[in-house]
């Protein structure tokens, strides 16, 4: 679990961490180079589950390499999917991470929406729906490494 207390805004506790996959933490299918390891890393604080409609049929392998199992959404109502997703697991207690016009809804519901610009871009509604905007997924995983970072950004 990682607990930020953050003034103004109070306690959040998060739990899990749910990501996009293409797009966010992966490009054209494939798993962006050196995210094994601060996944890993985080793996002692955070459940982490991936939201993949596996546009590029490669999940398989990124699974693989993560050693997860990656839930399939649908292409025509993923954005539905992945808010209902992370209300499941209790939405307060997640952190989730996405760039695309899909995940937009999983962002504004989630305890704390990271949205990352990506070199597949950025739908505006994600950004309208984060807390935090990021220049890429490594920074965000390294937020979320050294959570006092998220604080000093959020506090009012």
């Amino acid at each position: 679990m990682i607990e930020l207390n953050i003034p103004g805004r109070g306690v959040i506790q998060l739990d899990h961490l749910v990501c996009d996959v293409n797009g966010t933490l992966a490009e054209d299918g494939r798993l962006i180079q050196g995210l094994k390891r601060p996944l890993a890393q985080l793996s002692d604080r955070l459940t982490l589950h991936l939201l993949t409609a596996d546009t590029h049929g490669r999940q398989a392998e990124i699974d693989k390499t993560l050693n997860t199992q990656a839930v399939i959404i649908n292409k025509v109502n993923g954005a539905g999917q992945k808010r209902a997703y992370i209300q499941q697991l209790d939405a307060a207690r997640v952190v989730a991470i996405g760039q695309g016009e899909n995940d937009a809804a999983m962002l504004a519901e989630a305890g704390l929406g990271i949205c990352i610009l990506s070199r597949e871009g950025l739908a505006t509604s994600a950004l309208k729906a984060a807390d935090l905007v990021l220049p890429d997924i490594h920074a965000a995983l390294e937020m979320l490494d050294k959570p006092i970072r998220i604080v000093a950004t959020l506090r009012k």
